[in-house]
């Protein structure tokens, strides 16, 4: 297996605009993102993933991009931009930009030319179709709800946006679209970014024609994936912005790519023939939505430690040798890691610990989204007032009003499953709006910032925070945890995640237990070691403790070394 810096690196998701506001106005900028440096640098993280800080009109929170190589003003300038940039690069830290070319804002001048008559040179650059029996052109659903074609009065079609009807899809079957994108990347990349993460990479080959989907649902509107998630000619593309762009660098790509199999994953990220570094699969991000449901965010489920396993060693072992992963249990797209799959009450601080074990003793690059390191938790908003995500505020609307479902079940699903959970912003301390600004932010600041916040974390040195930064410490100290073979171990225990990583003569055995109850942990006979030593545990463990077998406690995690 090939080493390499990416493998070796942590990296941090900043969401911009919940990250520090420097200027007041409620909203997190550049320049709160340069005057925190010396906290990431801290932590010890070695990449910054910047979620998109491009001009936009913000209908999907920057995801709908009017410029590609424009800052958004209420997040600062390209002057901002570039000393935020050296800022990162003084303390070793490398920066990877979002590139989302799936689709643009319908305010991009590509767009706006596009929709101005049939024969625009631009037209072919997004995907325009006629109505079909005086309706739209198929049957496919949005992401955001609803149909995924809007009606546009100047030439009388359709067009498709997979997404808000403010992002249409841009028409990756045009040579034009993809030498724009490459162009566009070459500028960022000159400019001195270390690589980019790819919104919904694996949806920008639509099958041709654009058929309709057989009804699974009593919806007008079905979800059209098959058509348009893994297309015929991805990895066609994909390979044209290797040859194209990304072989002239030394950068981390990873792509973010919903319903892909691991086969797909090795495909795309095979050390010798793939063409991104890594990439981000949902199969553990939908293990709490019902099986066949119409979205992973309008439905919950109680999950089993036992299909956590399942994906994560599938994942784990068809990749090794072959392909690399990111992994992740938080981002911008998903609840708190630690109220989905820890506990945010009385065990928050230990379970916290536990999934950062977790992800960072797994084979793959970590990914820490912020507030991650400090525990942050999901908000339980009480009014549909104080949302802002355009996903949640449209579910809402739907499941209350197309199918009448009692407002407060819907509420109680936000609290679970809303995007705003990870949008709230960073509980920097304990003074108004938790330290993030001085004016009102522009979403609400979870309650619980008084409790927990980076200056509780900073001070306590037994804290989440130091945590992590212990963990990412031991992975630049024993290669092991990056490069070693993993093996799962009591694959039918229901409360303990136990593995082993090997690396040569260098072994480690975790062990993880994923209840709020005490757990057995008998080492299986076939793991034979004559000493061993505790690497990192999240409770204090004696010196003279038996691994053989043991008493884990609530979300105990104990990381050995063994020889």
């Amino acid at each position: 297996m090939k080493r390499e810096w990416w493998k070796e690196s942590v990296v941090y998701q900043i969401y911009p605009r919940s990250f520090y506001d420097s200027n007041g106005d409620g909203i997190g900028d550049l320049r709160g993102i340069i005057e925190k440096l010396d906290y990431l640098k801290e932590l010890g993280v070695n990449v910054i993933w910047l979620s998109p800080v491009y001009q936009s009109p913000n209908d999907d929170n920057g995801y709908d991009i009017s410029d590609y190589q424009a800052i958004m003003a209420e997040f600062g300038t390209l002057a901002d931009w570039e000393e935020m940039l050296d800022g990162m690069h003084r303390r070793g830290i490398k920066l990877v930009m979002d590139l989302v070319v799936n689709h643009t804002s319908d305010e991009h001048p590509w767009f706006q030319e596009s929709r101005q008559s049939k024969d625009n040179p631009y037209r072919d650059w997004y995907i325009w179709r006629p109505a079909k029996d005086g309706r739209e052109p198929n049957n496919w659903a949005s992401f955001f709800g609803g149909s995924a074609w809007q009606y546009d009065d100047l030439t009388g079609e359709y067009y498709l946006h997979l997404f808000s009807r403010k992002q249409p899809d841009l028409n990756w079957e045009n040579p034009q679209v993809r030498t724009a994108v490459y162009d566009m990347m070459h500028w960022w990349l000159q400019k001195g970014i270390d690589g980019f993460r790819m919104d919904v990479i694996n949806m920008i080959s639509k099958v041709p024609g654009l058929p309709d989907v057989p009804a699974t649902t009593t919806d007008s509107y079905q979800f059209g994936g098959a058509h348009f998630i893994n297309g015929p000619r991805l990895m066609e593309f994909l390979r044209e912005m290797k040859q194209n762009v990304l072989s002239h660098y030394d950068i981390l790509t990873v792509g973010e790519t919903p319903l892909v199999t691991t086969q797909n994953g090795i495909e795309i990220t095979h050390e010798e023939t793939g063409v991104l570094n890594m990439l981000f699969q949902f199969e553990h991000m939908d293990i709490d939505a019902d099986k066949g449901g119409d979205g992973a965010r309008r439905s919950i489920r109680s999950w089993s430690l036992l299909e956590l396993k399942q994906i994560m060693s599938r994942w784990q072992k068809d990749l090794e040798g072959k392909g690399w992963n990111s992994i992740y249990l938080s981002n911008h797209d998903q609840p708190r890691a630690v109220s989905r799959f820890g506990n945010d009450g009385r065990y928050r601080t230990e379970s916290a610990k536990l999934l950062a074990t977790f992800t960072h003793m797994l084979q793959g690059t970590p990914f820490i989204y912020q507030g991650e390191e400090i525990g942050m938790t999901n908000v339980a908003f009480d009014a549909i007032e104080d949302y802002r995500d355009i996903e949640t505020l449209n579910l809402y609307r739907e499941l209350t009003g197309e199918k009448g479902i009692d407002p407060q079940t819907v509420i109680s699903l936000l609290h679970a499953k809303s995007r705003d959970n990870a949008r709230t912003p960073m509980q920097w301390d304990d003074g108004p709006n938790g330290g993030f600004s001085s004016g009102q932010s522009w979403i609400k600041v979870n309650p619980n910032y008084q409790e927990i916040n980076a200056q509780q974390a900073l001070a306590d040195p037994h804290s989440i925070f130091y945590y992590y930064q212990q963990l990412i410490r031991l992975r630049q100290q024993y290669p092991v945890i990056v490069y070693g073979t993993y093996d799962l171990i009591l694959s039918a225990h229901e409360q303990i995640y136990a593995f082993t990583r090997t690396l040569d003569e260098e072994r480690l055995l975790v062990m993880l237990n994923f209840s709020a109850d005490t757990a057995v942990f008998a080492l299986p006979p076939h793991i034979s070691f004559t000493d061993h030593n505790l690497l990192i545990g999240n409770y204090k463990v004696g010196a003279t403790e038996d691994i053989r077998l043991l008493n884990l406690r609530p979300y105990e995690a104990q990381v050995y070394r063994l020889w």
